[in-house]
């Protein structure tokens, strides 16, 4: 069946158009156009703006269930439901580091999902063990690791068509090692890391282009050692994204990364549970607590995030001085390029999905539109 929104500022992603009418058919967008057609169901915007739905590449639990702890199909849904309510409607499910069994576990119940569902879980997120436990942060010191080449080569087989976003420490590889995870295809970001300035280069040169969390988990940025925040600031081809919630990263930092890195700075919740309903939560060596609206664990380190996408585009109008249509770009068409799916998801475009989120003129009031179902 098809329909119109109509009435609606369509942020497309490449434009805005004032009372613009997407025409939507069997979960796809048809067409985006000016004239409203007489014999088709509409849907009436009210002149409120329309624009792509959120994309969270790392998101590690829904409202209840946390991805790591119970690598499951349940805990997908959780996940995906969750995100639904709160503008996001692509999703990478983020394991962090765990035991080679968990991993595989996790990558085999996205495989089952994604094959069952056709909706807005695009892969998953793999969020070590490869890194330097110096830098790893609320991650296990059981489980953070160098690579085997028998680990990394099963990782690889049994996740390439799965894992999308892989975070590593690039100094704990093999130069055999990096270059055979580059030619597997999965995007590489490195986090959760000591190497410097300097050290950065030659891992941009081979085309690693993201890292994780930026100013979190890595060397920071000194006048005498401009660390790996320095290597991304200077790197115009390195993409930066930030947990924009006031405590990951004071508003002053983020807003003078987004004018060195404009089009490559974009958003990501990190958020351990969403909706904080979880006050309490323990983990293997791995553990969570409310604390003034945000999750530290008993170190007093902050231990994953609680703010949503929808709280995080919110963060990026209200104090970084952008555009409605730029906020809504750092959670959209930027975060689809930054994995290599801007022809897939993150625009208002045909042949793209219909899913939505719909918000008023300041973007305080924003809402879920998903037709892809």
């Amino acid at each position: 069946m098809k329909q119109a929104i109509v009435n609606a500022v369509v942020h497309t992603g490449d434009e805005i158009i004032e009372n613009g009418v997407v025409i939507v058919e069997n979960g796809k967008i048809i067409s985006v156009q000016k004239e409203i057609p007489s014999d088709i169901e509409k849907i009436d915007l009210g002149g409120n703006h329309l624009s792509a739905g959120f994309i969270d590449i790392q998101i590690n639990g829904g409202e209840k269930l946390y991805f790591s702890q119970t690598p499951n199909e349940e805990t997908i849904q959780d996940i995906y439901d969750a995100s639904l309510k709160y503008g996001t409607t692509h999703v990478l499910p983020c394991l962090i580091s765990s035991s080679k069994e968990t991993i595989l576990e996790g990558i085999e119940a996205v495989r089952a999902y994604m094959k069952k569902h056709d909706n807005g879980v695009i892969g998953m997120h793999l969020e070590g063990p490869f890194l330097n436990p110096l830098r790893r942060g609320a991650h296990s010191i059981d489980q953070v690791r160098k690579p085997t080449d028998e680990e990394l080569e099963e990782i690889i087989e049994k996740g390439k068509d799965v894992i999308k976003v892989i975070t590593i420490a690039p100094e704990c590889f093999t130069e055999e090692q990096l270059n055979k995870l580059i030619e597997s295809g999965i995007t590489i970001s490195i986090g959760h890391t000591t190497i410097t300035h300097k050290e950065a280069q030659p891992y941009f040169a081979k085309g690693i282009n993201l890292v994780t969390h930026l100013f979190n988990a890595m060397t920071q940025f000194g006048h005498r050692e401009p660390g790996l925040v320095g290597a991304v600031l200077e790197n115009e081809a390195v993409y930066a994204p930030v947990i924009l919630d006031g405590a990951h990263c004071d508003y002053a930092a983020a807003k003078i990364a987004y004018k060195l890195k404009q089009d490559k700075f974009f958003l990501i919740s990190d958020a351990t549970f969403l909706g904080r309903k979880v006050e309490k939560f323990k983990w293997d060596n791995f553990d969570a607590h409310l604390e003034n609206g945000f999750y530290r664990n008993d170190e007093g380190n902050l231990a994953g995030a609680t703010i949503s996408m929808t709280e995080a585009v919110q963060n990026a109008y209200n104090h970084l001085n952008v555009s409605v249509d730029e906020a809504i770009k750092m959670a959209t068409t930027r975060v689809a390029a930054a994995i290599g799916m801007q022809d897939k998801v993150g625009k208002i475009k045909a042949g793209f999905p219909a899913a939505f989120v719909k918000f008023n003129p300041d973007l305080s009031q924003i809402e879920t539109l998903d037709l892809t179902s």
